[in-house]
């Protein structure tokens, strides 16, 4: 389910009940199964019924003068229930969060910073763009730079922020380029000259932001030749899917789990370490309720010898957000001000009774975000979390 995005591509606040979007937004019930689903609706002033109530009322102003939309975290529950298929995270609840940061005289200091760090360094860390690809270095397989190696490639790999900088991110980069060497796929890497695709949150909030990182990296793209994109984090899918598309970029996009699967057999033969773990896997918001891929990550956990795949009570389309999305990220002080639990020590609560031994993931934001959750819950010397890529690289004889 997901918006037109010729329709959506510059409508406003003003302008939205001209389009069919809008008209999907008045056959709104106000049967409530938006706020019941949201996992911080019971927090926000404003959640989405209440939203349209406002806009029917001409009364959307006094939604975005609240902090109310802080607190989403783009998890796409609310549309993926939505019993009239109201495109609710992808357009609606965008404008407002739009228009609410135009507005609020302060933003929380770690959001404001991540989105200054995004315009000033190309990432929300402020990290130095020329450190952006030292971790190559650390890689036993090779990895092929574009802008020292420039020729055409098949697969250009766009490894984002926090696997380019971030240590635990930089180990799921090198089990991804184990694996793309093992199975021979023609890749590489925009290496320091890449900047962050900018992932769902900080395109809703910010839109010169946005624009900046799109017409940053679509210069980039369109000085190398390449067939596709792949990359290993479910935002930067779904900013080049769902964003870059507005702008003019064609090309197809890939998140690291599905475009394997047309290797699985490949794949499946050269997994011949067991490890016997026992993994209880997280469905990621982006990858599983906005993109559908549920079946993917656990067919590959699947593949792996020795492996006990357990689930979450609330897994697939009903899994519970890590809290990352939507600049949740850099929000998390600002929630506990406003006497929030995070959602991601909620999620890990729900791992540790399966009595898994690992978490598995397939985002870069929820290596950090569960890995803190389980230090906080006294569990991380009896839980580990890891990527899936991680896992099977580690199945994988060197």
């Amino acid at each position: 389910m997901i918006a037109d995005l010729e329709e959506i591509k510059g409508v406003t606040l003003e302008t939205i009940y001209e389009t069919s979007e809008g008209k999907l937004i008045l056959t709104c019930i106000q049967c409530g199964t938006c706020v019941g689903t949201c996992p911080h609706g019971e927090y926000m002033k404003y959640p989405p019924r209440r939203i349209i109530e406002m806009l029917l009322h001409g009364l959307a102003d006094k939604v975005s003068d609240t902090d109310s939309m802080l607190k989403c975290v783009n998890c796409y529950a609310c549309m993926a229930k939505c019993p009239r298929g109201i495109h609710l995270t992808e357009v609606l609840l965008q404008l407002i969060k739009e228009q609410t940061i135009l507005k609020l005289p302060t933003l929380p200091a770690e959001l404001q910073k991540a989105l200054e760090n995004s315009y000033r360094y190309g990432n929300p860390m402020g990290e130095s763009g020329r450190k952006r690809a030292n971790w190559v270095a650390t890689s036993k397989y090779p990895v092929r730079i574009l802008s020292q190696n420039p020729g055409p490639v098949d697969v250009l790999w766009f490894v984002e922020s926090y696997p380019a900088y971030y240590p635990r991110g930089q180990d799921t980069c090198r089990a991804i380029a184990k694996i793309f060497n093992r199975l021979e796929i023609d890749f590489a890497i925009l290496g320091n000259e890449e900047r962050s695709a900018g992932e769902c949150g900080l395109l809703a909030w910010e839109t010169g932001l946005a624009e900046a990182l799109i017409d940053y990296n679509i210069s980039i793209l369109g000085k190398y030749t390449f067939n596709k994109i792949v990359t290993s984090d479910p935002h930067a899918l779904d900013a080049f899917n769902y964003r870059y598309r507005m702008y003019g970029f064609k090309k197809p996009v890939y998140h690291i789990i599905p475009f394997l699967m047309p290797y699985y057999d490949k794949l499946k033969s050269m997994l011949t370490r067991p490890l016997n773990y026992s993994v209880t896997y997280h469905d990621s918001c982006c990858l599983g309720r906005h993109n559908g891929f549920f079946d993917e990550p656990r067919a590959l956990l699947n593949a792996i010898p020795g492996i006990k795949l357990v689930e979450m009570f609330h897994h697939r389309i009903n899994s519970i957000c890590c809290g990352g999305g939507g600049g949740g990220m850099w929000l998390d002080t600002y929630f506990k001000s406003q006497n929030m639990e995070r959602l991601s020590d909620i999620r890990i609560r729900e791992a540790i009774a399966t009595g898994a031994d690992i978490l598995a993931v397939g985002c870069p934001y929820e290596i950090p975000r569960f890995e803190d959750a389980l230090k906080v819950a006294g569990y991380e010397n009896k839980m580990v979390v890891k990527d899936i890529v991680e896992l099977l690289s580690e199945s994988m004889e060197d």
